[in-house]
């Protein structure tokens, strides 16, 4: 029985998969590949390079008129900048990848003798030359992961693949096409001692084109779970269907993951006469954030980089990017992060990635919480809106003030400690939701516990700004009216310079909005 893939390339056999060379097009790279160019393919991860990659190896090869080769380079990150052992991996892998489905063993002939004589800086370019010199058919290399390589060892590489340049497709590769996770702009060449800019793509000015991957459409996410209910007959409902396109916005691994949660993982999921309902699908969403899963936990990582956070904490606080390098943006756009609306501004990904940010950025604070009574209970187990605000008022007098430290984000740390507080409060019981974007001037949170739904506003007061109760207060109007609430809660946090802690400036009181909502202003 096929299933649906989260690990590695996918297999036809075994998993359920859309047809590799329809995700580009393929009309596209034969012509790059006939005018013997030299190009990139770029993609965030896991999204499918690797199988598209060795789907053209295969289709190529099939064809037979080019020679094409599959060739992944990440083991030759470990060599970090040492040229001479990250070249000698990399061309014993060319070689072994052509002795293996090609049948080619001349190349691993001519690999022991370039290796026995020929310098680091070069001995790739001499392999290549004599390689494709012996074959009958031009070659076309393709190699993976190229962006893991680092400083010197990335040089040595681009620069010999520049030199040899002038001898395709007789004596050096017809096409090669480099693949990675970023675009050649980005391949921003460090050294790994004090991390300073080496060089940049100009050791590759010989690239003719670097495209990219797309995610799914909507149509390919049904096509790929109607797989599913051909070879199980378990239906999706069509709720479940526009949830899973809703909150993944295509990300292949992320579609594959919570269909694989939801009819593999899951218990009631693995019962093919039940059909995949919406529920189903958002408990699948919560699982995979909860568990923290690999794909998920690498990109919580990334939030750790200088870069990233130039981007990611003015977005949290609802501000604008002001002079973050557009290399900085991009950066976050190839990584998968964000990715450009129709009018061009950045927003987060997809529903799945915009609550796993502000929760990872969170942990930190939740793990320092003291232990809390859930003093916000009913008897009966239901939420009391009006105890959640006293209690939230008691623990932020009491510990706020030391919480803001743990968060690694100096500029949305009472974000973070009320989230980690909120997050306390649903555990076991409800959601959080969260709604963020650049120049809002806001956070917006959704907490939903029961039959209790809570709308709640942040922002911030900064010197040199107006109070922004008036501004908060219309523009909860608006957050509140989406969520069909007339009462709600804005939470102002005052980051001015000079003001009393935060065990005496902590207040609330009530204020009436612009449309006549009752809404509890919290100052703190």
């Amino acid at each position: 029985m096929r299933f649906f893939n989260t690990e590695g390339p996918n297999v036809a056999e075994d998993h359920y998969c859309l047809p590799p060379l329809q995700r580009w097009n393929l009309e596209e790279i034969l012509t790059l590949i006939n005018q013997k160019k030299y190009f990139l393919l770029h993609a965030p991860r896991q999204t499918g390079k690797t199988t598209c990659l060795l789907a053209l190896a295969d289709y190529l090869n099939r064809q037979g008129r080019y020679r094409a080769v599959y060739a992944n380079l990440e083991p030759a990150q470990a060599a970090r900048e040492n040229v001479a052992l990250a070249m000698t991996g990399i061309v014993q892998t060319i070689a072994a990848e052509a002795a293996g489905p090609l049948g080619d063993v001349r190349g691993e002939t001519l690999a022991r003798e370039v290796l026995a004589d020929q310098a680091a800086t070069v001995m790739l370019g001499q392999f290549l030359t004599r390689w494709c010199g012996s074959s009958p058919q031009p070659t076309v290399l393709l190699l993976d992961e190229v962006d893991a390589l680092i400083g010197d060892t990335l040089i040595a590489l681009l620069r010999q693949l520049r030199a040899g340049y002038p001898k395709r497709p007789t004596r050096f590769p017809q096409t090669v096409v480099l693949c990675g996770v970023r675009d050649l702009r980005d391949y921003r060449i460090h050294a790994s001692a004090e991390n300073s800019v080496i060089t940049g793509g100009s050791a590759f000015n010989i690239k003719a084109e670097s495209l990219r991957l797309g995610d799914f459409s909507e149509a390919d996410v049904r096509a790929l779970l109607r797989q599913h209910t051909d070879e199980t007959g378990q239906a999706f409902a069509p709720e479940a269907l526009a949830a899973v396109w809703t909150l993944t916005q295509g990300q292949p691994w992320l579609t594959n993951a919570l269909a694989y949660e939801a009819c593999f993982r899951m218990r009631e999921g693995r019962d093919r006469r039940r059909p995949v309902t919406v529920e189903r699908i958002e408990q699948a969403k919560e699982n995979l954030i909860l568990r923290r899963v690999t794909h998920l936990d690498q990109l919580a990582d990334k939030l750790r980089e200088a870069r990233v956070r130039r981007v990611i904490e003015p977005m949290l606080a609802g501000g604008a990017l002001g002079e973050v390098p557009e290399d900085d943006r991009q950066y976050l756009v190839d990584l998968g992060l964000l990715r450009r609306e129709g009018g061009g501004g950045l927003v987060v990904a997809n529903p799945i990635y915009r609550e796993v940010l502000p929760r990872a950025l969170a942990s930190g604070p939740q793990d320092s919480l003291p232990q809390i009574s859930p003093t916000w209970l009913n008897p009966d187990g239901s939420l009391n809106p009006e105890q959640l605000l006293t209690a939230f008022l008691h623990f932020w007098r009491q510990h706020g003030q030391p919480l803001l430290g743990s968060a690694p984000y100096h500029e949305i740390a009472p974000h973070l400690v009320l989230m980690a507080f909120l997050h306390r409060v649903v555990n076991g019981g409800g959601t959080l939701e969260r709604e963020y974007a650049i120049g809002w001037g806001r956070m917006d949170l959704c907490l939903r516990y029961g039959p209790v739904t809570l709308g709640i506003e942040l922002k911030v007061w900064r010197d040199g700004e107006p109070d922004p109760l008036t501004e908060g207060l219309a523009q909860l109007d608006g957050y509140l009216a989406g969520l069909g609430l007339d009462s709600g809660w804005l939470v102002m946090f005052d980051r001015r310079a000079g003001q009393p802690p935060i065990r005496e400036r902590t207040s609330s009181s009530e204020a009436q909005s612009p449309q006549g909502r009752r809404i509890t202003v919290v100052r703190a």
